[in-house]
């Protein structure tokens, strides 16, 4: 059965100023786990969610060292030093030396950043031999996935809108602007007067999500208007805005052959998520963790 106990944390009284003190905050087996621990890998995050999910996580991390250590699973010098050749070259522009004052300042040994990465590719090798080469995508699980989670499989509505924009200054060329719309062309008059990003497009947006390429304003003139519509001016900060609805196409799910791909991730990541944790559960079932 899992020993795993809980103990209450203490403070001792300071005369002075308070000053933090490092300290042990769980232990897996005989390997301490100490708070500056737990905040490095929080990224420095105090509050009490991201504190116990650093925590945890370093207590996983130490299971799956253990469990490499009892199945004789180690990483050869030559596979880390290549390792940290790469990280070198792509982090410090190749200079050795700015590693070095890197570590300098946090406060690390070289051969302590080493081994450290050395145990990041145990424990990646572990994950991938017990975990990820293990799982698949049934197409039944495939189809129940999709089935279940419809909305996880949507194709977003889109649509083709044609832009004017005149800068502030030039916001008395609006009759102007309009009256080559009526006698050319839409498009003709963007080329020559807009300064929208699409101009040299004839002002044409080409099925894009409103919402994640143009203001709010402008994304509420647009829905108001019917395929092949005009709006009237749209004033924006000095900004004047004259819009087409050119085509528009409405959410729906996509079919299973679209989304597949999708689909097919999902699954995987979630029989990933479950043999992931049945083999953490298993290890803890032969450890004895404390957390203080």
């Amino acid at each position: 059965m899992t020993k795993f106990f809980i103990l209450a944390s203490f403070v001792l009284p300071l005369a002075a100023s308070a000053v933090e003190v490092d300290g042990i905050v769980a232990t897996v087996g005989s390997k301490s786990i100490l708070r500056s621990e737990v905040l490095s890998a929080a990224g420095g995050a105090r509050d009490k969610a991201r504190f116990e999910a650093a925590r945890d996580a370093l207590i996983e991390r130490e299971l799956i060292l253990k469990a490499a250590e009892a199945a004789k699973v180690t990483m050869q010098d030559w596979v880390v030093d290549d390792r940290i050749r790469t990280i070198v070259e792509e982090k410090f522009g190749g200079d050795r030396n700015r590693l070095i004052e890197a570590l300098a300042q946090e406060k690390l040994t070289f051969a302590d950043w080493r081994q450290s990465k050395k145990e990041e590719m145990i424990v990646s090798a572990m994950c991938w031999n017990t975990v990820t080469k293990n799982v698949t995508a049934s197409p039944s699980e495939m189809s129940s996935e999709y089935a279940a989670h419809p909305e996880r499989y949507q194709a977003g509505s889109l649509v083709s809108v044609s832009v004017i924009l005149l800068k502030p200054e030039d916001a008395g060329k609006r009759a102007e602007v309009e009256g080559l719309v009526k006698s050319d062309s839409f498009a003709a008059a963007a080329r020559k007067y807009s300064a929208d990003t699409h101009a040299k497009d004839g002002g044409a947006w080409k099925d894009v999500d409103p919402v994640a390429v143009f203001k709010p304003e402008i994304c509420t003139e647009i829905a108001k208007l019917k395929i092949g519509e005009t709006s009237p001016w749209v004033d924006l900060a000095g900004w004047s805005f004259l819009l087409r609805k050119d085509k528009e196409t409405v959410a729906r799910v996509k079919s299973f052959a679209e989304a597949y791909d999708d689909v097919k991730a999902n699954v995987i990541a979630e029989n990933s998520r479950r043999l992931h944790a049945a083999w953490i559960d298993r290890l803890k079932a032969d450890t004895f963790i404390r957390i203080y």
